[in-house]
C-alpha cells in the first residue's frame, strides 16, 4: 500500500503562490494516476485536478482552471501542485489521491475512485 505525505501549504496572501507537493513512498506511484482534492471547512471534499500515467492527461476544475498547474516527476515518485493567483475561496485542506485503476485513460474527479490519500496539508489565503 503506497504512502503519500503532503507539503508546502502555509498562509499566503490573496494573488500569492505556493506550490504543494506529495511524495509517494513506492515505485509503484509512476502506475497510478494521482488527483488533488481539497476540502474547505463544512464542505466536501472537491476535486482540483488530476494527472494520467505518463503526465499527458491534466483535467482542472472549472475553478482553479489557468491558476494551478499539476505535475509529477515518476522518477523522484512525487506529484506537485503548482497554485498562483490564489483566492480567499482556495482556502483549505488539500490532499494528494492515488488511483490504482485503469479507466481506459480517462481520469477520474471523484473522491471514492481514488484507493490511497495522504494526511493533507492547510492552505490559507488571506484576503
Amino acid at each position: 500500500q503506497v504512502q503519500l505525505v503532503e507539503s508546502g501549504g502555509g498562509l499566503v496572501q490573496a494573488g500569492g503562490s505556493l506550490r504543494l507537493s506529495c511524495a509517494a513512498s513506492e515505485r509503484t506511484f509512476e502506475h497510478y494516476s494521482m488527483g488533488w482534492f481539497r476540502q474547505a471547512r463544512a464542505k466536501e471534499r472537491e476535486f482540483v485536478a488530476a494527472i494520467s500515467v505518463g503526465g499527458g492527461n491534466t483535467p482542472y476544475a472549472d475553478s482553479v482552471k489557468g491558476r494551478f498547474t499539476i505535475s509529477r516527476d515518476n522518477a523522484k515518485n512525487t506529484l506537485h501542485l503548482q497554485m498562483n493567483s490564489l483566492k480567499a475561496e482556495d482556502t483549505a485542506v488539500y490532499y494528494c489521491a492515488a488511483d490504482r485503476k485503469w479507466r481506459w485513460g480517462v481520469l477520474s474527479t471523484e473522491v471514492s475512485d481514488y484507493d490511497y490519500w495522504g494526511q493533507g496539508t492547510q492552505v490559507t489565503v488571506s484576503s
